[in-house]
């Protein structure tokens, strides 16, 4: 058993920061990486970032990069996404998720509650 659960989010306005961060408990000895996605409602489910617990192999959705920092804490089984210059267009559900390190939802098989991020212009 994983449990992932998620804070920050909020209201931002364009061209400001947010930090959204994601514990893992339970079985956490046996995670891989973890992974961000965003949906915003009528759209799909769309990458954002992931990273391994090791700190290897990350990976940014085109749009992300430069913009967002995906990063772990391994002692406090935390990841966080750190959102800088935000835009509008960034509004979304943002849903963490423990699995393999892909782009691809379905490879993940644990995931967090969501949190809204606003962005206003």
């Amino acid at each position: 058993q994983v449990q992932l659960v998620q804070s920050g989010g909020g209201l931002v306005q364009a061209g400001g920061s947010l930090r959204l961060s994601c514990t893992a408990s339970g079985r956490t000895l046996s995670l891989y990486a973890m992974g961000w996605f965003r949906q915003a409602p009528g759209k799909e489910r769309e990458f954002v970032a992931t990273t391994r617990w090791s700190g290897a192999n990350l990976d940014y959705a085109d749009s992300m990069k430069g913009r967002f920092t995906i990063y772990r804490d391994t002692a406090k089984t935390t990841v966080y996404l750190q959102m800088n210059s935000l835009k509008p267009e960034d509004t979304a559900v943002y849903y963490c998720a423990a699995g393999s390190g892909t782009r691809w939802y379905g490879d993940y098989g644990y995931w967090g509650q969501g949190t809204q991020v606003t962005v206003s212009s």
